[in-house]
């Protein structure tokens, strides 16, 4: 393997093949977040440059939607529609299959979110996301607390699930979808909580899953075999699911955000400040 990865434990080896090599997407940004494979293509964000960038191995980098209200994290629902957090708009929403933008979520008990930072969806439809106060300015906040909010298919406002973040940030479910991840980035704090999700949409314990050493933790994915992939100050932070931490994908600057995509679902795509990477793995991203 190559300076760009980090070998904690043997079983990073089944995670990382001896000939993979962290590649370069796309440079010359501002700070990118949000990638999200989407009808055969990467969509990221460009939260100061107020765009979604598409990028394709053939086609590269081009504008997707500008303004994008500064879009920060995306993700795609069952239908395959395009959920973004959008800090500018302090609101969650969803792009229609026609191309038509939907507002999901912009209050909580009438009062304006913050500015919704990352997003995940279950498998029947149930919203998550965190909403730190980090696209704001501090008089322009409404909310008591930096929540953690489940969005219930069909309802007009979110539900606070979590109360108790600093700066809830990156969030993931487990393959089965019974652990819920969620990345508290306050550079005081810098772990990962673990919760356990019930049938009925509940959370419970919260205990810390992990803490990372260098840098807050950020955006977070899954593998299908329940590994957990973290963003922070040295790249890509791979644990499975005792807490673990197998190795590190190495960026050249720190990592905001991650996601899988192309055919099979192997290449781990890497926003990491003013530029985007990818790594072919020898796993499956859920």
């Amino acid at each position: 393997m190559t300076e760009s990865f980090e070998i904690v434990h043997p079983a990073f080896r089944s995670v990382v093949s001896a000939e993979a090599e962290v590649v370069l997407v796309a440079d010359g940004l501002d700070f990118t977040e949000g990638p999200v494979w989407y009808r055969g293509a990467l969509l990221f964000s460009d939260i100061p440059a107020d765009t979604i960038y598409r990028w394709t191995k053939d086609e590269g980098v081009a504008v997707w939607r500008q303004p994008s209200h500064h879009a920060n994290g995306n993700t795609t629902d069952r239908e395959g529609r395009l959920l973004t957090c959008e800090h500018g708009s302090r609101r969650v929403t969803r792009t229609e299959a026609d191309g038509t933008v939907t507002t999901l979520a912009a209050t909580y008990l009438g009062r304006r979110l913050n500015s919704p930072n990352d997003i995940v969806v279950q498998s029947d439809g149930t919203i998550w996301f965190t909403d730190p106060p980090y696209g704001i300015k501090p008089e322009e906040k409404e909310q008591p607390a930096h929540y953690v909010f489940r969005l219930d298919p069909g309802a007009a406002e979110p539900v606070a699930m979590v109360d108790d973040f600093s700066r809830p940030n990156g969030l993931a479910f487990s393959p089965d979808e019974g652990v819920l991840y969620i990345a508290d980035s306050d550079p005081n704090i810098r772990h990962i909580r673990r919760f356990d999700v019930s049938s009925t949409h509940g959370l419970e314990g919260g205990e810390v899953f992990v803490t990372l050493d260098h840098g807050a933790p950020d955006g977070m994915r899954v593998d299908t075999e329940g590994r957990l992939y973290s963003t922070g100050g040295e790249g890509v932070y791979v644990f499975d699911a005792d807490g673990v931490h197998l190795g590190t994908i190495r960026t050249p600057k720190p990592a905001a955000n991650c996601a899988f995509g192309r055919e099979g679902m192997r290449t781990l795509f890497i926003t990491a400040r003013d530029a985007v990477w990818a790594v072919e793995l020898a796993v499956v991203g859920r």
